[in-house]
């Protein structure tokens, strides 16, 4: 498992905070996403690339992990960041990760192609977090499929994603985890009905 989320990117719905130390000073910033090799975090410190910064977080009740991780990348008060972290460290990111997205306050979105169709994969939370992934892959990529047996919490932007999906690229709905089932024909009959469809599909931008 660690091995598949080396380089898999976990977002939020809502960005943990992260206790940073660097230069002999403290702050606090918000990580943005996360992966078993580093993250994206957001602060207003003036943190240099080539350095090492302290990290200390928890991912929604997980054990506190702290670790060393160098800075990679800026862009405005974005820092990405990768991690210099020993086996231990590794197994505690990788608990801390899978218990969000079980809970459904991380969430991951990956690309397929099996027997020639192209299947968008959702696991852990279905939210408006997923928004810029899920668009990108839908204009760009192309999506015939979407997965969401991996599903463990479904919010109505996360099913206005979908309905755009459906009804303006034509993608089909496939493997459902059973929240995502009963919130998804939830949302088909609101729907059918006709109530509230736009008002839902214009939340998501498009």
């Amino acid at each position: 498992m660690q091995e598949q989320r080396r380089h898999q990117r976990i977002r939020f719905g809502h960005p943990p905070t992260v206790k940073i130390g660097y230069g002999g000073a403290i702050s606090q910033g918000g990580i943005e996403n996360i992966s078993m090799s580093g993250l994206m975090l957001r602060t207003d410190m003036a943190l240099t690339i080539g350095h090492v910064a302290g990290c200390e977080f928890s991912l929604f009740g997980s054990p506190l992990i702290d670790v060393p991780a160098t800075i990679v990348s800026q862009v405005g008060d974005l820092f990405g960041a990768r991690f210099q972290t020993g086996p231990i460290n590794q197994v505690m990111i990788d608990d801390a990760i899978t218990h969000a997205l079980a809970c459904g306050q991380a969430s991951i979105l990956s690309m397929h192609e099996l027997g020639g169709r192209k299947v968008m994969r959702l696991s852990g939370g279905l939210n408006g977090a997923m928004r810029n992934d899920f668009m990108h892959a839908l204009t760009r990529v192309g999506v015939d499929e979407i997965d969401a047996e991996g599903i463990t919490a479904v919010d109505p932007a996360g099913l206005a994603l979908c309905m755009v999906a459906l009804h303006r690229h034509g993608v089909t709905i496939g493997a459902r985890s059973a929240c995502f089932s009963e919130a998804w024909e939830s949302a088909l009959l609101v729907a059918g009905s006709g109530v509230n469809t736009t008002e839902a599909l214009a939340r998501t931008g498009q």
